[in-house]
């Protein structure tokens, strides 16, 4: 029987280590069989298979569980971009002994491979020399496919990000239909979505004590196959949305099949057991009833809408994204299960509630773990540099900088970090932090004293969390800061400011810099912050996302108004001057997301000229697996306002085809000549040809300029 999911978590060193820890810490995990036997190993108890190049580092996520796996005392193994071609490169390091992991790498492969308009990438930035085509399309379901091939009998666990985003049904951008649950498609046996170290520890032990892999049902942060209802669970329908309707009375969603059973049988007026139709009866007053206790969230899952019906029904679709992101509290989720196929061949899909946040402590272990923090030296040249064709790119980003925190309770819709790492905020304490930065000092070749960056997905969320525990465990908003900063929200930067100051105040240590995403929402709330990090953290430029102007896609996206970015700004530049320094704040904005419209786009590029910001790159909204903007790109629907099937349903503006989505990137690159012809059609044709022309309040001028051959420039759409 499936036990429910254990709400208070187990320690991650406080398993029994292996017998294999007596091996001890390999240098680097071994890649093949010569350094296996080097090691003095027979085989390894885990493979782990990933779409990246291996590198030793804490930012990989195939080293984090490499490493964890190792400092409980299992073997493990690392083939790393394997040619997927034929099962032979899977058997390099012969059988596994308990399970294979798998991993597409750091990213979802379809967006490592693929850009915004679907086209082939020309590079890959966590392969040797940037080269690209080193991993297939789907690479997870590709490489559980070969495992299963090399190995038959192996138990095959898949995790990292493009098994968490694809964990139910969804929309598949680059194919543009609905996929089926990755879990059956790969046909691995267990699924850890999320940060999977408690998942991955727990399920390990229990395969190591030979449990079946079907038997392990009850891990948090897990999925697998069903093919028989769950005993002793209470199932809650959520398959269809509610119908008005002149004569049935109202569905409630969450309404279960067997409350709605007896509710029909005592409404219908029919005998239940002939079906004809009862003699009339006198009136009866009833005793007041007691509802019924709720059954406890623990032995509670809620039926989502089939793959079939979110295939082929736009509004079951959205209404299943609702209900999935209703449910990604640890502290109060339920278990979600989902059909997919029909009679006979159906099969449920079973998604455990979300991993418990890892502690303080926790963080520490797994980012104090022995990483070589740099590529396997297979990976280097014949001096052992790395460099020209060897250079990863990925690693040359990160290699210098100090991960100090997960999580993000931003909830931007079209953003996967919440999804994947959970909106409660998991931060390393100090103390570990400054000991990570000492040992990049001490040895990380050619480190200058820089630190690249000291951040994590949000750089100014350490530390910051809800006042309240048990406020936090009941809550069920999709962000803490939108629409305004919820009042149980902790914002007070001061442990983050006393890190730099510890941090800048090291010996060797000439400067550290702030290069992750910054909140500023948050960080106007604490103007000690932002002078701190003016001063002292920011190299020139500072990176911020405003995304947005207007409020139709800022509401989209949920991201605060453009007002507080103006305030910021303004906090930012009055540090600035104070400490004598010439800096800059560098906008970041998405062109054709959901809910945005012609003249949303037209807006911003007003503003971006009265702002005299001339973006060099822009970023088109991507529809990435689960994402909640995705759900409102694929049905036009908002299902931050709730789904209805009638006039109550709001509506979204899509940017769908190459002709518009070029337009609305055009508008965030105003001043690029070669966009002039697409804009000025675009600006006739909304009302606006008064700002075509050759002065201050035009956007565009009337005239193109030559090219390099004396012929006018002239773009695609000018003429049509």
């Amino acid at each position: 029987m499936n036990a429910p999911p254990d709400p208070s978590p187990r320690p991650l060193t406080s398993h029994k280590p292996f017998w294999a820890k007596r091996f001890g810490t390999a240098p680097f995990l071994p890649m093949n069989r010569q350094e296996m036997d080097t090691l003095g190993w027979d085989c390894c108890d885990v493979i782990l298979v990933t779409g990246d190049a291996y590198v030793d580092h804490p930012s990989f996520g195939m080293a984090v569980i490499g490493r964890v796996l190792e400092a409980q005392g299992f073997r493990v193994g690392i083939i790393a971009q394997p040619n997927w071609h034929s099962a032979e490169p899977f058997r390099a390091l012969g059988r596994p002994n308990l399970f294979w992991g798998v991993t597409a790498g750091n990213m979802d492969s379809m967006i490592n491979r693929y850009t915004a308009e679907r086209r082939i990438r020309s590079d890959d930035a966590y392969t040797p020399g940037g080269q690209a085509g080193q991993r297939p399309d789907h690479a997870a379901i590709v490489y559980c496919q070969r495992c299963r091939e090399a190995y038959k009998e192996v138990p095959i666990l898949l995790g990292g990000i493009e098994g968490s985003l694809r964990r139910i049904a969804h929309y598949d951008y680059w194919s543009d239909t609905v996929r089926r649950s990755i879990v059956l498609d790969s046909k691995c046996d267990l699924l850890l979505y999320g940060n999977a170290e408690r998942a991955l520890l727990e399920t390990a032990h229990r395969l190591a004590r030979r449990v079946p892999v079907t038997q392990i049902t009850d891990v948090r942060g897990t999925a697998f196959v069903r093919r028989a209802p769950e005993p002793d669970w209470v199932e809650i329908d959520s398959t269809e949305i509610d119908r008005p309707g002149p004569i049935d009375a109202l569905t409630h969603p969450y309404q279960t099949p067997g409350e709605r059973n007896s509710r029909h049988h005592c409404e219908s007026g029919n005998d239940h057991k002939t079906g004809r139709p009862e003699p009339a009866a006198q009136p009866i007053h009833f005793a007041p009833r007691h509802k019924p206790a709720p059954a406890p969230r623990q032995r509670t899952v809620i039926r989502l809408p089939s793959y079939e019906q979110v295939k082929s029904d736009p509004v079951l679709y959205a209404h299943a994204s609702r209900v999935l992101h209703l449910e990604t509290n640890p502290g109060n989720a339920r278990a979600l299960v989902q059909t997919h196929g029909q009679g006979a061949t159906a099969r449920d899909v079973w998604i455990n509630p979300p991993p418990i946040p890892l502690s303080t402590a926790e963080m520490d272990w797994v980012y104090g773990l022995p990483y070589a923090r740099s590529p396997h030296p297979s990976y280097a040249d014949k001096r052992g540099r790395h460099d020209g064709a060897t250079k990863i790119p990925a690693w040359e980003m990160i290699r210098f900088s100090v991960n100090i925190m997960r999580g993000c309770f931003g909830g931007c819709t079209f953003c996967s970090i919440t999804e994947h790492e959970g909106r409660i905020i998991q931060s390393r304490s100090a103390a570990s932090i400054i000991e990570e930065i000492e040992a990049v000092r001490d040895h990380v070749a050619g480190f200058t004293g820089v630190i690249s960056d000291l951040g994590g997905p949000t750089a100014n969320m350490y530390r910051l969390g809800c006042k309240s525990r048990a406020i936090e465990a009941a809550c069920r908003k999709p962000s803490c800061v939108y629409p305004g900063i919820c009042g149980n929200l902790v914002t007070d930067h001061k442990p983050l400011i006393a890190l730099y100051r510890r941090a800048r105040a090291l010996p060797g240590i000439k400067k550290v810099l702030i290069g992750s995403g910054l909140r500023y929402d948050l960080a106007v709330r604490s103007p000690e912050y932002v002078r701190e990090l003016a001063t002292h953290h920011v190299g020139g430029y500072l990176k911020i996302a405003p995304e947005h102007t207007e409020a139709g896609p800022l509401s989209k996206m949920m991201k605060p108004g453009i007002a507080t970015y103006d305030r910021f700004k303004t906090i930012f530049d009055q540090a600035s001057q104070a400490a004598n320094k010439e800096q800059f704040l560098i906008p970041y904005f998405i062109a054709a997301h959901p809910g945005t419209t012609d003249q949303d786009m037209l807006s911003l590029a007003l503003w971006l000229k009265a702002n005299g910001i001339r973006a060099d790159q822009v970023q088109a909204f991507y529809p990435s697996p689960m994402a909640t903007a995705t759900a409102m790109y694929h049905t036009g629907l908002n299902p931050l306002k709730g789904i209805h099937r009638d006039d109550r349903a709001e509506l979204i503006d899509t940017v769908k085809g190459e002709r518009r989505r070029r337009l609305h990137k055009a508008f965030l690159r105003w001043h690029d000549p070669a966009n002039w012809p697409l804009l000025r059609n675009a600006l006739k044709r909304m009302g606006h040809a008064e700002l075509i022309g050759n002065g201050k309040r035009h956007l565009i001028p009337a005239w193109q300029p030559a090219t390099e051959h004396g012929h006018p420039r002239q773009t695609p759409g000018e003429n049509s």
